[in-house]
Formats: structure tokens, C-alpha cells, sequence
């Protein structure tokens, strides 16, 4: 576990290591739940086993004890300070990501701190109740239109849009959507863990995307 010092208080990576690194993935959890989510904490089981450090990050906020996220320029902020605390000792590409709000913060924030990829688990869409002019579609392209390989993993029921709703909204944009059990918190987390896998564990040197 590496702790990173922040403006908003100390923040908390935690490592699982692949023996011969192909690249890194730098993951963050939700506004409402933490680290221990089914489809995080199945992804750091079997990702270094495919070949990828996974690094889970505690924000400021849940190491606090708080039970709700603060707004996303504060995530954002957060987010600056811990990337290029821990970006020397996560080896090879690097890949951002998480669930839900964490999602949100590594599509605004890849590019500028230069990642390689995203990784979108339960992208929040459209709130439930919410019309289109409601929709987070364009954090989304924002790390395509950086030139970087997305990966959408989505429920299938999810209120927030489902994978068929977040294909419409990309209009054809080279986002790859894939289909998980269940609704915004999936149905466990191996089959998340097992699409992530096989999406990412092929990445050969000097490919533009793993897939």
C-alpha cells in the first residue's frame, strides 16, 4: 500500500503486481462505495496473471471516512496530485479507469496526465429520471479525442445506460462497449474481470489498442 499525501488529505493505493508487467492499471472506485466493490476487487485478482499491476486508489474522501464524493473539480484535483506520485513505480503503459464517478475522473483527466488508455466501468450515462441534456457522453470522448484506447464495460441493466444506450449516445465513435450481468453494480465481478482480461492481456508492443 502506497499512501499519497494530498490537498484534501491522504489518499491510498494499493498494488497487486504482475510478475512480467505488460503495463499498469490505475483504478478508482465510486461516489457511494470504496476499493472493495466485486468487479475492482476481481480485477486486481486476475489482472497480473494476464500481465498487468492493477493499483486501486482509496480518494481522500473514503480514507476520511466521508460517505459521499465531493464534487468532480475536487476529485480532479485529487487525481493530479496521486498520478504523478505513483506513476514511477507502476510499470509500462498506463491504463486509467474505475467505476461509475471513478470512470468520470479518469476520462477527464487521462489525457492531461498522460495516460495510454481508459478503462470505464458502469459509466454513469444519464442519471436515472434524467433527459439526454443530462448526459455525460462528452467526458466519454474526451480521452478518444486524445487518441486513447477506451474500454467500456457496461450492465446490462444499468439505470444510468445500458451498453445499447451508451453505443447510440458515442454515434459511432471507436469506443469499445462490452455487456456485463446486471444493472450499475453488475452481478459479482468475474465476468467484468473475464471481459477486461481479454480485452487487455493481447496489448503487443507498438499496437495502437489492445484489441
Amino acid at each position: 500500500m502506497i499512501e499519497v499525501g494530498t490537498a484534501t488529505g491522504p489518499a491510498r493505493v494499493h498494488v497487486s503486481a504482475a510478475e512480467d508487467p505488460l503495463g499498469s492499471m490505475l483504478l478508482t472506485h465510486g461516489a457511494g462505495g470504496g476499493i472493495g466493490a466485486a468487479d475492482l476487487a476481481a480485477i486486481a485478482r486476475a489482472l497480473p496473471e494476464a500481465g498487468w499491476t492493477v493499483a486501486l486508489v482509496e480518494m481522500p474522501w473514503r480514507v476520511a471516512g466521508k460517505k459521499l464524493a465531493p464534487m468532480p473539480p475536487k476529485l480532479d484535483a485529487a487525481w493530479r496530485e496521486i498520478v504523478p506520485a505513483v506513476r514511477d513505480r507502476l510499470p509500462g503503459r498506463l491504463v486509467m479507469g474505475g467505476r461509475s464517478a471513478g470512470a468520470r475522473v479518469a476520462c477527464r483527466m487521462a489525457g492531461e496526465l498522460g495516460a495510454d488508455g481508459v478503462l470505464c466501468l458502469s459509466f454513469p450515462l444519464v442519471p436515472p429520471g434524467k433527459g439526454p441534456e443530462k448526459s455525460r457522453i462528452g467526458e466519454l470522448l474526451m480521452p478518444l479525442e486524445a487518441g486513447l484506447a477506451v474500454h467500456v464495460v457496461q450492465g446490462a441493466k444499468d439505470p444510468f445506460g445500458g451498453p445499447d444506450a451508451v453505443r447510440d449516445a458515442l454515434a459511432g465513435a471507436a469506443v469499445l462497449v462490452d455487456e456485463a450481468p446486471g444493472t450499475h453494480s453488475f452481478t459479482g465481478g468475474a465476468a467484468v474481470a473475464d471481459l477486461v482480461t481479454r480485452r487487455w492481456s493481447g496489448w503487443g508492443a507498438g499496437a495502437a489498442t489492445p484489441w
